[in-house]
Protein backbone atom coordinates (compact mmCIF):
# COMPACT_ATOMS: atom_id res chain seq x y z
CA UNK A 1 0.00 0.00 0.00
CA UNK A 2 1.23 3.22 -1.06
CA UNK A 3 2.04 6.21 1.65
CA UNK A 4 -0.52 8.24 -0.41
CA UNK A 5 -3.50 5.73 -0.16
CA UNK A 6 -2.30 4.94 3.86
CA UNK A 7 -2.89 8.63 4.44
CA UNK A 8 -6.62 8.54 2.41
CA UNK A 9 -7.39 5.42 4.71
CA UNK A 10 -6.73 7.32 8.09
CA UNK A 11 -7.90 10.65 6.82
CA UNK A 12 -11.32 8.73 6.17
CA UNK A 13 -11.20 6.92 9.26
CA UNK A 14 -11.08 9.88 11.61
CA UNK A 15 -13.65 11.28 9.58
CA UNK A 16 -15.86 8.52 9.77
CA UNK A 17 -14.81 8.82 13.99
CA UNK A 18 -15.97 12.04 14.12
CA UNK A 19 -19.14 12.00 12.19
CA UNK A 20 -19.92 9.20 14.20
CA UNK A 21 -19.07 11.27 17.32
CA UNK A 22 -21.13 14.30 16.58
CA UNK A 23 -24.29 12.09 15.48
CA UNK A 24 -23.73 10.45 19.16
CA UNK A 25 -23.66 14.14 20.90
CA UNK A 26 -26.69 15.17 18.97
CA UNK A 27 -29.53 13.07 21.15
CA UNK A 28 -27.33 14.12 24.60
CA UNK A 29 -27.72 17.83 23.38
CA UNK A 30 -31.33 17.48 22.58
CA UNK A 31 -32.25 15.28 25.67
CA UNK A 32 -30.43 17.60 28.18
CA UNK A 33 -32.54 20.70 26.42
CA UNK A 34 -35.49 18.95 26.81
CA UNK A 35 -34.27 18.08 30.88
CA UNK A 36 -34.00 22.10 31.50
CA UNK A 37 -37.14 22.89 29.58
CA UNK A 38 -38.65 20.11 31.13
CA UNK A 39 -37.16 21.81 35.07
CA UNK A 40 -37.95 25.23 33.82
CA UNK A 41 -41.77 23.77 33.64
CA UNK A 42 -41.57 22.48 36.95
CA UNK A 43 -39.99 25.54 38.62
CA UNK A 44 -42.81 27.17 36.77
CA UNK A 45 -45.81 25.19 37.21
CA UNK A 46 -48.59 26.36 39.37
CA UNK A 47 -51.25 24.10 41.76
CA UNK A 48 -52.32 21.53 39.56
CA UNK A 49 -56.17 21.41 38.34
CA UNK A 50 -56.08 17.91 40.35
CA UNK A 51 -54.78 19.51 43.89
CA UNK A 52 -57.43 22.36 43.44
CA UNK A 53 -60.35 19.92 42.93
CA UNK A 54 -59.57 17.38 45.88
CA UNK A 55 -59.00 20.53 48.47
CA UNK A 56 -62.48 21.93 47.14
CA UNK A 57 -60.45 25.47 46.14
CA UNK A 58 -63.49 27.95 45.52
CA UNK A 59 -62.17 30.27 42.34
CA UNK A 60 -62.06 34.09 43.04
CA UNK A 61 -65.18 35.47 42.17
CA UNK A 62 -65.07 37.81 38.81
CA UNK A 63 -65.88 41.27 39.46
CA UNK A 64 -63.22 44.46 39.18
CA UNK A 65 -60.88 44.76 42.80
CA UNK A 66 -60.43 48.38 43.98
CA UNK A 67 -56.87 48.73 44.48
CA UNK A 68 -56.67 49.74 48.62
CA UNK A 69 -60.49 49.93 48.68
CA UNK A 70 -62.06 53.05 46.66
CA UNK A 71 -60.26 56.15 47.79
CA UNK A 72 -60.17 60.02 47.26
CA UNK A 73 -56.75 60.25 48.47
CA UNK A 74 -52.99 58.44 47.68
CA UNK A 75 -52.01 55.35 45.01
CA UNK A 76 -52.32 56.21 41.73
CA UNK A 77 -54.18 59.96 42.07
CA UNK A 78 -50.92 61.67 40.76
CA UNK A 79 -50.64 64.53 37.60
CA UNK A 80 -50.24 61.61 34.88
CA UNK A 81 -53.88 60.43 35.52
CA UNK A 82 -55.38 63.09 36.34
CA UNK A 83 -57.39 63.48 33.23
CA UNK A 84 -59.08 60.45 34.21
CA UNK A 85 -59.44 60.28 37.72
CA UNK A 86 -62.25 62.88 38.08
CA UNK A 87 -64.77 60.61 38.25
CA UNK A 88 -63.12 57.92 40.37
CA UNK A 89 -62.67 60.69 42.91
CA UNK A 90 -66.16 61.79 42.64
CA UNK A 91 -67.47 58.32 42.87
CA UNK A 92 -65.02 57.32 45.81
CA UNK A 93 -66.54 60.33 47.56
CA UNK A 94 -70.42 60.09 46.84
CA UNK A 95 -69.99 56.08 47.90
CA UNK A 96 -68.04 57.04 51.31
CA UNK A 97 -70.83 59.27 52.22
CA UNK A 98 -73.88 57.27 51.12
CA UNK A 99 -72.19 54.72 53.60
CA UNK A 100 -71.43 57.55 56.43
CA UNK A 101 -68.32 58.60 56.14
CA UNK A 102 -67.11 62.62 55.67
CA UNK A 103 -69.31 64.42 58.00
CA UNK A 104 -68.86 67.76 56.56
CA UNK A 105 -70.25 69.97 54.09
CA UNK A 106 -70.32 68.45 50.63
CA UNK A 107 -67.68 70.92 49.14
CA UNK A 108 -65.40 70.26 52.27
CA UNK A 109 -62.15 69.69 50.54
CA UNK A 110 -59.78 67.52 52.74
CA UNK A 111 -59.81 64.10 51.50
CA UNK A 112 -62.80 61.68 53.58
CA UNK A 113 -61.66 58.22 52.20
CA UNK A 114 -57.91 57.75 52.01
CA UNK A 115 -56.59 54.80 50.59
CA UNK A 116 -56.43 51.42 52.84
CA UNK A 117 -59.17 53.15 55.24
CA UNK A 118 -62.20 51.96 56.59
CA UNK A 119 -64.23 55.07 54.35
CA UNK A 120 -61.97 53.07 51.17
CA UNK A 121 -63.25 49.91 52.16
CA UNK A 122 -66.83 51.01 52.47
CA UNK A 123 -66.95 53.07 49.40
CA UNK A 124 -65.51 49.95 47.55
CA UNK A 125 -68.78 48.13 48.91
CA UNK A 126 -71.13 50.40 48.26
CA UNK A 127 -70.02 50.71 44.46
CA UNK A 128 -70.11 46.40 44.06
CA UNK A 129 -66.51 46.22 43.73
CA UNK A 130 -64.08 43.73 45.58
CA UNK A 131 -61.24 45.17 47.27
CA UNK A 132 -57.76 44.26 47.32
CA UNK A 133 -55.84 45.56 51.06
CA UNK A 134 -52.34 45.19 52.96
CA UNK A 135 -51.53 43.35 56.09
CA UNK A 136 -48.60 44.11 58.24
CA UNK A 137 -47.72 43.96 61.83
CA UNK A 138 -48.07 46.92 64.62
CA UNK A 139 -45.21 47.23 67.37
CA UNK A 140 -47.62 45.41 69.47
CA UNK A 141 -48.26 42.92 67.04
CA UNK A 142 -51.47 43.65 65.83
CA UNK A 143 -52.69 43.10 62.22
CA UNK A 144 -53.04 46.33 60.49
CA UNK A 145 -54.08 47.77 56.78
CA UNK A 146 -51.45 49.63 55.00
CA UNK A 147 -49.16 49.29 52.63
CA UNK A 148 -45.97 51.25 53.15
CA UNK A 149 -43.82 50.35 55.51
CA UNK A 150 -43.89 53.70 57.25
CA UNK A 151 -46.01 56.54 57.66
CA UNK A 152 -44.39 59.24 55.39
CA UNK A 153 -46.06 58.69 52.01
CA UNK A 154 -49.65 58.82 53.57
CA UNK A 155 -49.49 60.70 56.81
CA UNK A 156 -46.49 63.04 56.43
CA UNK A 157 -44.64 61.09 59.16
CA UNK A 158 -41.69 59.05 59.03
CA UNK A 159 -42.62 56.72 61.47
CA UNK A 160 -42.58 52.61 60.82
CA UNK A 161 -45.42 50.62 61.59
CA UNK A 162 -43.12 48.14 63.14
CA UNK A 163 -42.33 50.68 65.35
CA UNK A 164 -45.87 52.10 66.55
CA UNK A 165 -48.51 50.17 68.85
CA UNK A 166 -51.99 50.36 67.02
CA UNK A 167 -52.85 52.86 69.95
CA UNK A 168 -50.18 55.37 68.39
CA UNK A 169 -51.39 54.48 65.06
CA UNK A 170 -54.98 55.41 65.52
CA UNK A 171 -54.01 58.82 66.81
CA UNK A 172 -51.97 60.16 63.42
CA UNK A 173 -54.30 60.71 60.51
CA UNK A 174 -54.46 59.50 57.23
CA UNK A 175 -53.64 62.37 54.44
CA UNK A 176 -54.01 65.43 57.23
CA UNK A 177 -53.28 67.75 55.54
CA UNK A 178 -53.87 68.12 51.52
CA UNK A 179 -55.04 71.36 50.13
CA UNK A 180 -57.31 69.02 47.70
CA UNK A 181 -58.31 65.52 48.00
CA UNK A 182 -57.06 64.00 44.88
CA UNK A 183 -53.38 63.66 46.26
CA UNK A 184 -51.41 60.80 45.97
CA UNK A 185 -48.65 61.79 49.01
CA UNK A 186 -49.21 63.60 52.32
CA UNK A 187 -47.49 66.94 52.93
CA UNK A 188 -44.69 66.30 54.93
CA UNK A 189 -45.21 67.39 58.97
CA UNK A 190 -43.01 70.20 59.48
CA UNK A 191 -40.12 70.32 61.78
CA UNK A 192 -42.25 71.42 64.89
CA UNK A 193 -44.78 68.90 64.35
CA UNK A 194 -42.45 66.11 64.41
CA UNK A 195 -41.21 67.00 67.39
CA UNK A 196 -44.78 67.07 69.03
CA UNK A 197 -45.80 64.69 71.16
CA UNK A 198 -45.88 61.48 69.94
CA UNK A 199 -49.33 60.73 70.55
CA UNK A 200 -51.22 63.91 68.91
CA UNK A 201 -54.55 64.66 70.53
CA UNK A 202 -57.42 62.59 68.86
CA UNK A 203 -59.87 64.36 67.08
CA UNK A 204 -63.63 63.24 66.72
CA UNK A 205 -63.83 60.17 64.72
CA UNK A 206 -65.47 61.56 61.97
CA UNK A 207 -63.13 64.27 61.30
CA UNK A 208 -60.34 61.81 59.35
CA UNK A 209 -58.88 58.00 59.14
CA UNK A 210 -56.24 56.24 60.49
CA UNK A 211 -54.75 53.12 59.59
CA UNK A 212 -57.20 50.64 60.77
CA UNK A 213 -57.28 47.21 62.07
CA UNK A 214 -57.68 44.20 59.74
CA UNK A 215 -60.63 43.00 62.23
CA UNK A 216 -62.49 46.50 61.94
CA UNK A 217 -62.24 46.16 57.94
CA UNK A 218 -63.64 42.83 58.17
CA UNK A 219 -67.00 44.31 59.97
CA UNK A 220 -67.03 46.46 57.77
CA UNK A 221 -66.87 44.72 54.35
CA UNK A 222 -68.98 41.96 56.14
CA UNK A 223 -69.02 39.67 53.16
CA UNK A 224 -70.43 41.96 50.90
CA UNK A 225 -67.94 41.97 48.51
CA UNK A 226 -64.91 39.81 47.65
CA UNK A 227 -61.72 40.69 48.93
CA UNK A 228 -57.99 40.23 47.87
CA UNK A 229 -55.99 40.11 50.65
CA UNK A 230 -52.01 41.02 50.69
CA UNK A 231 -49.38 39.68 53.13
CA UNK A 232 -46.87 42.44 52.97
CA UNK A 233 -43.14 42.03 53.79
CA UNK A 234 -39.83 43.85 53.78
CA UNK A 235 -37.41 42.24 52.00
CA UNK A 236 -36.69 38.88 52.02
CA UNK A 237 -36.20 37.52 55.90
CA UNK A 238 -38.53 34.92 57.18
CA UNK A 239 -38.93 34.04 60.61
CA UNK A 240 -40.60 34.66 63.62
CA UNK A 241 -42.46 37.92 63.00
CA UNK A 242 -43.11 36.68 59.81
CA UNK A 243 -45.04 33.98 60.55
CA UNK A 244 -46.90 35.47 63.63
CA UNK A 245 -48.26 37.80 60.52
CA UNK A 246 -49.51 34.82 58.63
CA UNK A 247 -51.07 33.38 61.51
CA UNK A 248 -52.29 36.17 63.17
CA UNK A 249 -54.00 37.13 59.41
CA UNK A 250 -55.33 33.71 59.18
CA UNK A 251 -57.08 33.96 62.34
CA UNK A 252 -58.75 36.33 61.78
CA UNK A 253 -59.95 35.23 58.16
CA UNK A 254 -60.86 32.11 59.38
CA UNK A 255 -63.33 33.53 61.56
CA UNK A 256 -64.87 35.61 59.40
CA UNK A 257 -67.65 34.66 56.61
CA UNK A 258 -67.20 36.05 53.38
CA UNK A 259 -65.32 35.60 50.21
CA UNK A 260 -61.67 35.91 50.10
CA UNK A 261 -58.01 35.13 48.61
CA UNK A 262 -54.66 35.64 49.54
CA UNK A 263 -51.28 36.58 48.12
CA UNK A 264 -48.08 37.88 48.41
CA UNK A 265 -44.33 38.58 46.70
CA UNK A 266 -42.93 36.46 49.16
CA UNK A 267 -43.01 32.74 48.38
CA UNK A 268 -42.30 31.78 51.55
CA UNK A 269 -45.80 33.48 52.45
CA UNK A 270 -48.10 31.20 49.63
CA UNK A 271 -45.87 28.31 50.53
CA UNK A 272 -47.26 28.78 54.45
CA UNK A 273 -50.88 28.81 53.14
CA UNK A 274 -49.79 26.03 50.75
CA UNK A 275 -48.72 23.52 53.99
CA UNK A 276 -51.28 24.54 55.97
CA UNK A 277 -54.58 25.88 54.48
CA UNK A 278 -54.14 24.41 51.01
CA UNK A 279 -58.01 24.80 50.85
CA UNK A 280 -57.80 28.43 50.51
CA UNK A 281 -57.34 30.51 46.71
CA UNK A 282 -53.39 31.72 46.73
CA UNK A 283 -51.64 33.80 44.26
CA UNK A 284 -47.99 34.79 43.28
CA UNK A 285 -47.26 38.46 43.16
CA UNK A 286 -44.59 39.04 40.57
CA UNK A 287 -43.25 42.12 38.35
CA UNK A 288 -40.95 42.26 35.60
CA UNK A 289 -37.45 43.35 36.36
CA UNK A 290 -34.09 44.01 34.50
CA UNK A 291 -31.36 41.85 35.53
CA UNK A 292 -27.89 43.73 35.84
CA UNK A 293 -26.09 41.54 37.81
CA UNK A 294 -24.80 43.65 40.31
CA UNK A 295 -25.92 42.65 43.59
CA UNK A 296 -27.82 39.61 45.08
CA UNK A 297 -31.41 41.04 45.62
CA UNK A 298 -31.38 41.89 41.54
CA UNK A 299 -30.95 38.56 40.62
CA UNK A 300 -33.86 37.52 43.26
CA UNK A 301 -35.92 40.41 41.63
CA UNK A 302 -35.50 39.25 38.23
CA UNK A 303 -36.02 35.32 38.93
CA UNK A 304 -38.93 36.36 40.86
CA UNK A 305 -40.21 38.16 37.90
CA UNK A 306 -39.69 35.12 35.67
CA UNK A 307 -42.19 33.32 38.04
CA UNK A 308 -38.84 31.36 38.73
CA UNK A 309 -39.85 31.06 42.80
CA UNK A 310 -43.46 29.45 41.73
CA UNK A 311 -42.35 25.70 42.97
CA UNK A 312 -42.31 26.97 46.22
CA UNK A 313 -45.98 28.88 46.54
CA UNK A 314 -47.19 26.62 43.62
CA UNK A 315 -49.82 29.72 43.05
CA UNK A 316 -53.40 28.94 41.82
CA UNK A 317 -53.31 32.81 40.18
CA UNK A 318 -50.45 34.79 39.28
CA UNK A 319 -51.25 38.77 40.25
CA UNK A 320 -48.82 40.56 37.43
CA UNK A 321 -48.07 44.09 36.38
CA UNK A 322 -50.40 44.96 33.62
CA UNK A 323 -48.03 45.82 31.79
CA UNK A 324 -46.11 42.17 31.08
CA UNK A 325 -48.65 40.44 30.37
CA UNK A 326 -47.56 39.47 27.61
CA UNK A 327 -44.06 37.93 29.15
CA UNK A 328 -43.77 34.55 27.95
CA UNK A 329 -43.29 33.32 31.66
CA UNK A 330 -46.82 34.95 32.54
CA UNK A 331 -48.33 33.05 29.15
CA UNK A 332 -46.50 29.35 30.07
CA UNK A 333 -47.96 29.31 33.14
CA UNK A 334 -51.25 30.23 32.53
CA UNK A 335 -51.32 28.02 29.76
CA UNK A 336 -50.44 25.74 32.39
CA UNK A 337 -53.98 26.67 34.18
CA UNK A 338 -52.85 29.60 36.89
CA UNK A 339 -55.14 32.29 36.89
CA UNK A 340 -53.34 35.87 35.68
CA UNK A 341 -54.90 38.70 37.77
CA UNK A 342 -53.62 42.26 36.52
CA UNK A 343 -52.57 45.17 38.82
CA UNK A 344 -52.96 47.95 38.43
CA UNK A 345 -54.32 49.77 35.49
CA UNK A 346 -54.95 53.25 35.97
CA UNK A 347 -56.77 54.10 32.59
CA UNK A 348 -59.42 52.96 30.24
CA UNK A 349 -56.52 52.79 27.76
CA UNK A 350 -54.30 50.53 29.85
CA UNK A 351 -57.20 48.32 30.64
CA UNK A 352 -57.92 48.02 27.15
CA UNK A 353 -54.42 47.36 26.59
CA UNK A 354 -53.85 44.17 29.16
CA UNK A 355 -57.52 42.99 28.78
CA UNK A 356 -56.04 39.82 26.36
CA UNK A 357 -53.82 39.03 28.86
CA UNK A 358 -55.31 38.68 32.10
CA UNK A 359 -58.69 37.77 33.72
CA UNK A 360 -59.03 39.53 36.56
CA UNK A 361 -58.04 43.19 37.27
CA UNK A 362 -56.91 45.40 40.44
CA UNK A 363 -57.66 48.87 39.74
CA UNK A 364 -57.44 52.63 40.72
CA UNK A 365 -57.54 56.28 39.37
CA UNK A 366 -60.63 55.69 36.65
CA UNK A 367 -64.18 53.98 36.65
CA UNK A 368 -63.90 50.87 34.85
CA UNK A 369 -66.39 49.97 32.31
CA UNK A 370 -67.44 45.72 31.88
CA UNK A 371 -67.32 45.33 28.05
Amino acid sequence: MSAKSSKRQVTTSKQGKSVAESKSVVPRVLLAGAALAGAALWALAPRSRTDRERQNVTNMPDVFYAHRGLHDAGSGLTKQYQGTDGDYIELARRMARKAGYGAGPENDERPIAPENSLAAFAAACEAGYGIELDLQLTADNKVVVVHDPDLLRVAGCPQRIADLTYDELRHIPLFPNPSVYGDAKAEALSQAELEAEKIMPLPQQSQYQHVPLFSDVLKVVAGRVPMIVEYKFEGNEWGARQKLLMESGDALLRAYDGPYVVESFNPLAMRWYRQNHPEVFRGQLAQPSGFTGKSIENGVAWFAGKLGFNWISRPDFMAYDWSGGHSLPLRLVRALGAVPVAWTPRSAEELQRCGRDFDYFIFESFVPQKD
